[in-house]
């Protein structure tokens, strides 16, 4: 029933994230430990969501809308949300203007301010593009409308009951897990876009190589994924590695945590360990060439004169 082998990964993650839930919420509670492997679990199905919709998981149209209910509980949001905010936009533009996501809309640094402001302004900015989806179904795809409806439906009940239940359990184990995921995949898209050449055939994206990879479905490999978007995430390494050469030393880290705590915090104290914006140095070099072309045209038109 499932398309590629390799999901069977991500069916042993949603195991673990619901039997974890089960788990603290009837019996353990917040125990350090296991808290830590279900927030770890939480970005997991940010990743899953994400996979998902790039490529559906099973055979069965049934069993990816049951997928679909499955992630929109444990993701904190519908997950249809993804096609006009993500597919059909973010994949388009790649943080060109009009993309939604874009990492400069008000700022073209890249600090711990910007970085932890992104995730509240990228997703305010994303509602338009969901609720013209919306309309657009409800005049042209009814099933389609009505299935999206279904994701809203389903998550308002589930937080709903969990509340009703046991408003401190819902905080913990379902509001604040909901939180991280929704945080931690905006976190990703800022890091893998900012300060990278946007017009660049291979620079438009930061690309994480070391741990994270296993750990998230080679989540870190993100140019390739832009070249083909389509292709599923088992397949991605494979054709990283036939690219990487092509990509600027700079956009390659080995460790996504590394480069976390070089730019954000290392950087507060000394400039070296922030990241040079290939953006910027392109505009410059557009507006350097942009006045050599006006002053040539210029001592070209003043010798026409003169003559």
């Amino acid at each position: 029933m499932l398309r590629y082998k390799a999901d069977i990964k991500t069916l042993i993650y949603m195991f673990l994230t619901t039997s974890l839930f089960i788990l603290q919420w009837t019996s353990i509670g917040v125990h350090p430990v296991t808290y830590v492997i279900y927030c770890f679990l939480s970005v997991s199905v940010a990743v899953i969501t994400h996979n998902h919709n790039h490529v559906r998981i099973w055979k069965s149209d049934f069993l990816n809308t049951l997928q679909d209910w499955w992630l929109t509980v444990f993701y904190g949001f519908p997950v249809f949300a993804w096609i006009p905010t993500h597919n059909k936009n973010h994949h388009k533009l790649n943080n060109r203007p009009g993309d939604y996501t874009i990492t400069y809309r008000f700022s073209e640094k890249n600090n711990l301010i910007t970085l932890l402001s992104y995730p509240t302004i990228s997703g305010f900015y994303q509602q338009k593009a969901i609720r013209d989806y919306l309309k657009d179904l409800y005049k042209n795809k009814k099933s389609r409308f009505f299935l999206s409806i279904s994701q809203y439906a389903i998550l308002v009940l589930w937080i709903g009951a969990a509340i009703f239940l046991d408003w401190r359990k819902a905080l913990w184990f379902v509001i604040i897990p909901q939180q991280i995921s929704l945080f931690s995949v905006l976190i990703f898209n800022y890091v893998q876009h900012v300060h990278a050449n946007e017009e660049s055939k291979w620079n438009h994206s930061r690309n994480f190589t070391g741990l994270l990879n296993f750990l998230l479905f080679n989540n870190g490999l993100h140019t390739v994924h832009h070249e083909t978007a389509g292709l599923h995430w088992s397949m991605v390494p494979a054709e990283h590695k036939k690219v990487e050469a092509n990509i600027d030393p700079a956009l390659k880290e080995r460790s996504f945590w590394g480069y976390i705590f070089r730019n954000y915090i290392l950087g507060l104290f000394n400039k070296k360990y922030k990241t040079d914006s290939m953006r910027l140095r392109r505009i410059e070099m557009e507006r350097i060439e942009a006045e050599r072309r006006m002053n040539e045209k210029s001592e070209i038109t003043e010798g026409a004169l003169t003559a």
